[in-house]
């Protein structure tokens, strides 16, 4: 799944602008960038004791010194386009972390799996 999730985010910029989308920690410099991981997996269907097919619910972090409303909404349409499904009842509201500066929040996806793959 990383290797999609990095292929669908591959030069991915708003506005003009360079974002970069690093697995699980973001090493650079920019001010604005995403880290995403797997938060977790659920069975969704399954039957004559085999998984049919399964659930992977990822999570996007979204991090910016200033307003991130239009990554928000790029990272959304980017995630559709790849059949990913927004989840909001797992998804933050707005954050600040004080500490760093920086404006914060987290989008969950789904993304539905055939079998034990």
């Amino acid at each position: 799944m990383n290797e999609l999730i990095e292929t669908i985010f591959t030069d991915f910029e708003v506005d003009g602008k360079e974002i970069p989308v690093s697995f699980m920690k973001y090493q650079g410099k920019l001010n604005t960038y995403i880290e995403y991981q797997l938060e977790s997996r659920d069975t969704s269907y399954s039957g004559d004791n085999e998984i049919i097919a399964y659930v992977d619910y990822y999570d996007f972090n979204i991090y910016s010194k200033g307003n991130y409303f239009e990554i928000v909404k790029s990272v959304k349409e980017k995630l559709k386009e790849n059949d990913f499904m927004w989840q909001p009842s797992r998804s933050s509201g707005d954050l600040y972390e004080d500490d760093t500066g920086f404006f914060h929040i987290t989008l969950s996806f789904a993304y539905i799996r055939e079998g034990d793959k």
